[in-house]
C-alpha cells in the first residue's frame, strides 16, 4: 500500500458517490493514524499498517512534507504549520517510548487535559490549540458532546498551509462563467491564467500542474468525460502516472475560485477498509499506554481555499480514545411517581415487607 493507494482508498470510503463534493487531508489523517499505529500492537497494528503502508516509509514522507523550501527574493514566504499532540487525562500513564516517538514528529508533544473531571474544559483546550495551528480556519474541531464519560485521551494532528502561486492569476480577469453540475449549469467566479505551466493529456484526462512557492503544487485532473465515470478507474499507480505526466506548455487556464470544506467522522470508513480491532474490546494500544485503551472515534475536518493569489488550507484529525475498563453509561432512573417497594431475604426469597408508595411526603 502506497500513500496514493491509501489516499484513493479512504477517499472512496469517505465519499463513495463520485458526484458528492468532498475535501479532506490525507496528510492529516495519515499523520494521526500513523502515530496511532506506532503505539499499536498485534492485530491492531497490522490492520492500520495494511491501510497506511510501511511506517518506515510513511514517517519520512510526512516529515518531508512538513518542511517547505524557502521563497525567492520576489516571492511571498510560504507558511506551513504542523502539530501532533497526545492529549491525555492525568490518570492515564503514557509509555516513555511513545513520548519519544511523538517527539520525532513535527511539533509532537504530550499534554494533559481534564477529560474526566472537566470534559468541556478539555474540549476547549484542544479546540484552542487546533485553532491556533490552523490560523482559526478550524475553530472547533471537537463539537459539544464529543468528549464522553469514558473519553480519556485524544491524539490530534493539525495542519496549516499557505502558498502563493508562482504564476498568479490576474484578479481583473476573474468573471462569472458556466460550470456544469449534476443539477445543471451554474455561474461561478472563474479565474484566468495564460502561462507556461505543467500540462498533459493522457489516458482520458487533462492534467494541469500549478506550481506554488515552497515546493508545493496544485494539480487539476480534468476527465475528458464524466468524473463519476472516470474517477472509479483510478488506481494508486495510474494516479501516480498522471501526476508525473505534465510537461511545460503554454496553457490558457480557466479555473473556478474555490472554498471547500468537509467535516467527517471516519470510523465507518475505516471499518470498511479493514481497520476494526482498534475500535473494540480487543484493541491493543500497549505502545501508547499500559492502560487498556481503544479508539472511540476518528474526527476530521478540512478547509481549502484557492484564489488568484494562491492556496490556503487547514486540516485536523482527532483520534478519540476511551478506557476499556470504564463502567458503562449509567441508566438514569428517577423515582418520581408511585411505585412498589419490597424488602426480602436474598437467600430464601422470603419477603419481609412490601409497600406501595403513592405519596412519600
Amino acid at each position: 500500500m502506497t500513500h496514493l493507494d491509501f489516499t484513493l482508498a479512504l477517499h472512496r470510503a469517505l465519499a463513495a458517490d463520485p458526484r458528492e463534493q468532498v475535501c479532506w487531508s490525507p496528510f492529516s489523517v495519515a499523520s494521526a493514524l500513523g502515530l496511532l499505529a506506532h503505539g499499536a500492537r498485534g492485530e491492531t497494528r497490522a490492520e492500520l499498517v495494511s491501510l497506511l503502508g510501511d511506517l518506515d516509509e510513511l514517517t519520512p514522507l510526512l516529515a518531508g512534507a512538513a518542511e517547505l523550501t524557502k521563497a525567492g527574493p520576489d516571492d511571498d514566504e510560504p507558511a506551513v504549520a504542523v502539530s501532533n499532540t497526545l492529549w491525555t487525562d492525568e490518570t492515564i500513564t503514557i509509555e516513555e517510548s511513545f513520548t519519544g516517538e511523538l517527539s520525532r514528529w513535527s511539533d509532537g508533544s504530550v499534554r494533559t487535559a481534564p477529560f474526566r473531571t472537566e470534559p468541556e474544559k478539555a474540549r476547549a483546550m484542544i479546540n484552542a490549540d487546533v485553532a491556533e495551528t490552523t490560523r482559526k480556519l478550524i475553530p472547533e474541531l471537537l463539537a459539544e458532546g464529543t468528549i464522553r464519560h469514558d473519553t480519556v485521551s485524544a491524539l490530534v494532528n493539525a495542519l496549516y498551509l499557505k502558498c502563493a502561486w508562482r504564476n498568479r492569476f490576474s484578479e481583473g480577469a476573474t468573471e462569472p462563467k458556466p460550470f456544469q453540475t449534476g443539477a445543471g449549469t451554474v455561474e461561478v467566479p472563474t479565474m484566468a491564467l495564460n502561462e507556461s505551466v505543467g500540462y498533459a493529456a493522457v489516458n482520458g484526462w487533462q492534467v494541469v500542474s500549478l506550481p506554488a512557492v515552497g515546493g508545493v503544487e496544485a494539480v487539476v485532473l480534468l476527465p475528458d468525460g464524466d468524473l463519476a465515470d472516470a474517477e472509479p478507474g483510478l488506481t494508486g499507480e495510474s494516479l501516480g502516472a498522471l501526476l508525473d505526466a505534465p510537461e511545460s506548455r503554454q496553457v490558457a487556464l480557466h479555473l473556478p475560485r474555490l472554498k471547500v470544506s468537509t467535516q467527517a467522522e471516519l470510523t465507518m470508513s475505516l471499518n470498511a477498509l479493514g481497520v476494526r480491532t482498534v475500535f473494540g474490546e480487543q484493541a491493543d494500544l500497549g505502545g501508547i499506554s499500559p492502560n487498556s485503551l481503544a479508539v472511540q472515534a476518528v474526527l476530521h475536518e478540512s478547509v481549502l481555499k484557492i484564489d488568484e493569489q494562491g492556496l490556503e488550507g487547514a486540516a485536523a484529525t482527532a483520534v478519540m480514545m476511551r478506557l476499556l475498563s470504564m463502567p458503562a453509561e449509567p441508566v438514569v432512573v428517577a423515582v418520581d411517581r408511585p411505585f412498589l417497594l419490597l424488602v426480602r431475604h436474598t437467600g430464601s426469597g422470603a419477603v419481609y415487607f412490601v409497600a406501595r408508595i403513592t405519596d412519600p411526603s
